[in-house]
């Protein structure tokens, strides 16, 4: 390691229980932090073969795959919001389902119910992604997308198990 630089972000509360982070907020910290580590090791981009992400995995974002913009705030992992809808899947004996087929417990703290918030509560998510027009991530995923251009959308199989899908 040549140098490291460190930057927060804020966190949203919009309202108990619910936690929510800017992406465009995460981008630019990450942009600025790189260029930072960059000119601290006094090195220029040439210089740099790969890159490595590292995130909170069950943090969950949706965004338009034509402009690569979220539709809403990502849903970060502490976020309670779908605590209810996982109530309601486990009365309905889903639970055991959901664990042999994820290996999860049943849990709002991953991605499939934030998946489901987004698209029952944000105008016009369901109609998108019926027509393939949106994408979704964990944090790494949409980073990467940003950094290819939108050319590029995957993820690594320690955040997918995350997804709860």
């Amino acid at each position: 390691v040549k140098a490291v630089a460190q930057k927060e972000f804020p966190q949203i509360f919009p309202k108990p229980g619910w936690v929510e982070h800017a992406a465009d907020a995460i981008w630019k910290t990450q942009l600025a932090t790189a260029k930072a580590a960059i000119k601290k090791a006094k090195l220029n981009a040439d210089n740099i073969a790969a890159i490595g992400i590292t995130n909170q995995r069950e943090t969950t974002l949706l965004w338009d795959r034509e402009t690569g913009k979220p539709i809403h705030n990502a849903i970060v992992w502490q976020d309670r919001r779908t605590a209810k809808e996982c109530d309601r899947l486990r009365a309905a004996g889903k639970a055991p389902l959901i664990r042999r087929k994820t290996g999860l417990v049943l849990d709002a703290y991953f991605s499939a119910t934030k998946i489901a918030w987004l698209l029952k509560n944000v105008k016009g998510a369901r109609a998108k992604a019926r027509a393939g027009k949106l994408a979704f991530g964990t944090m790494d995923s949409w980073l990467i997308w940003k950094l290819t251009g939108g050319t590029t959308h995957v993820t690594d199989a320690s955040n997918a198990s995350r997804t709860m899908l």
